[in-house]
């Protein structure tokens, strides 16, 4: 079985899986999590063959650094596997930095920790995400239905957060000794943007971490081949895209939630960002 959107592929074939790596898997720019429920795989990823086996759960988040290479698969080899789109990914990973402290951490843990043995009632549960997935995959597309995968998709990856909890793997937030400086640094940084949202000037995140801002931008871009400036973009362009979106409140209502200094500027900002104006934005949406 596979079925495929143009942002979720999920796959239980050996074939559906091979066409997933060639054309997206091998991409920097895709999650995928994988359940091996019989047999073996053994991938090339991070410099090394991975062995996933019987029972293991595989989780790779978008990197810019690592693709997935050359594999080889035990001929029982069965496996249930879900490879959502980086954009999606970043905007769950966006939502969750506003509630989850160590999210930061638990996605550099995961970067070089990808397979995972588990358990009884985290597998019941991740069964059950799968299964819900392929029935909204399945059914006919409708008003709700991109809105509906969105909130599954949200509640698979807090599962997958609260896993990491239960595993108790992660080091927690001042395990300074446990990152270097550059990688404090940016945690640090992505701290202040979950803290400090409407602030969005780089020079204001520098002074606070008592860094230049090119130095910053140098950090975030080793990091996570994004500038400080386009963190602060992207997060900015979600929470906006998000009030256009998803309510009916004003412009200029907007823009003073947002701390814009006012609804021109507002506009100034969403046009440089979007190519649209606000108005135009909720219009396209709506078309």
């Amino acid at each position: 079985m596979t079925l495929s959107t143009d942002s979720i592929f999920l796959t239980t074939d050996v074939e559906g899986f091979r066409v997933c790596r060639e054309t997206r898997t091998t991409s920097t720019a895709t999650m995928t999590v994988m359940y091996c429920s019989a047999g073996y795989i053994d991938v090339f990823f991070h410099g090394e063959m991975l062995r996933i086996n019987k029972g293991d759960l595989f989780i790779r988040v978008p990197d810019f650094t690592q693709e997935l290479g050359p594999y080889e698969m035990s001929p029982d080899f069965a496996f249930k596997q879900v490879t959502v789109d980086a954009d999606i990914y970043e905007k769950l990973m966006f939502d969750h930095m506003r509630v989850e402290p160590n999210w930061w951490a638990k996605q550099e843990y995961v970067k070089e920790h990808p397979i995972f043995p588990i358990n009884e009632v985290s597998l019941h549960f991740f069964d059950a995400y799968f299964e819900l997935l392929v029935l909204l995959l399945q059914d006919k597309p409708s008003l709700y239905r991109s809105q509906i995968l969105m909130l599954v998709a949200r509640a698979a990856t807090m599962e997958m957060l609260n896993y990491l909890d239960k595993l108790a793997l992660v080091p927690s937030n001042g395990a300074r000794n446990s990152v270097n400086q550059s990688d404090y640094t940016f945690h640090a940084f992505t701290r202040l943007l979950q803290q400090y949202p409407h602030e969005r000037e780089v020079q204001w995140y520098a002074k606070k971490l008592n860094i230049t801002p090119k130095y910053l931008s140098e950090i975030c871009k080793e990091r996570s081949n994004k500038s400080a400036g386009e963190w602060i973009a992207d997060i900015t362009i979600s929470e906006l895209k998000h009030y256009l979106r998803n309510t009916t409140m004003p412009i200029r209502e907007i823009a003073r939630v947002m701390e814009f200094p006012n609804a021109s500027f507002f506009c100034q900002y969403t046009k440089k960002h979007t190519g649209l104006t606000p108005n135009h934005f909720r219009k396209q949406k709506q078309a």
